[in-house]
């Protein structure tokens, strides 16, 4: 590991980000109805998944933030990076995400909008050089992603998906 400055400033700034992001996500899990009048048990709480992957996002952002603190950068980062915090893919990828949440599902059936999703997503943000792999994977991520989840939802949770 090697020291450097902007990249280190950067995982600093990146790291407090997600921490305050799952902090965010950790409190509205919290105050989530948990059902207890009608004898639900913790492990069945709606807020539960959320709470793990908002504690899961505090612990990585520590993480990252404590590097960029300490001004521990990768071997080999030339210091040339992404640039600023939100930079072309991470404005991508919310775009893809936003539009997702607030535009497709609901409004299309789900394993749609979930495939459409997927697939867009592997297609943008794959690092495969030949285009036809690029598609055929991104197809193929897509529509096993979209079956998936609809059967694990609809078969083993026994929940209706919108």
């Amino acid at each position: 590991m090697s020291r450097g400055g902007e990249a280190a400033r950067s995982d600093l700034r990146g790291g407090v980000g997600w921490m305050v992001f799952g902090l965010v996500i950790l409190v509205a899990a919290w105050r989530m109805e948990r059902f207890e009048s009608m004898g639900a048990t913790l492990y069945s709480a709606p807020g539960l998944v959320p709470g793990l992957f908002g504690g899961a996002l505090v612990v990585l952002g520590a993480a990252l933030a404590w590097r960029g603190w300490r001004g521990i950068v990768p071997a080999g980062h030339t210091g040339e990076g992404p640039g600023p915090l939100l930079n072309r893919r991470v404005g991508g990828m919310l775009a893809l995400s936003l539009g997702y949440a607030a535009l497709a599902v609901g409004r299309v059936p789900f394993w749609l909008a979930t495939a459409i999703f997927v697939t867009a997503f592997c297609g943008l943000f794959s690092e495969q050089a030949e285009p036809r792999r690029r598609v055929a994977v991104a197809l193929l991520a897509g529509v096993l992603t979209a079956a998936v989840v609809v059967l694990v939802f609809e078969r083993v949770f026994l929940v209706r998906l919108p």
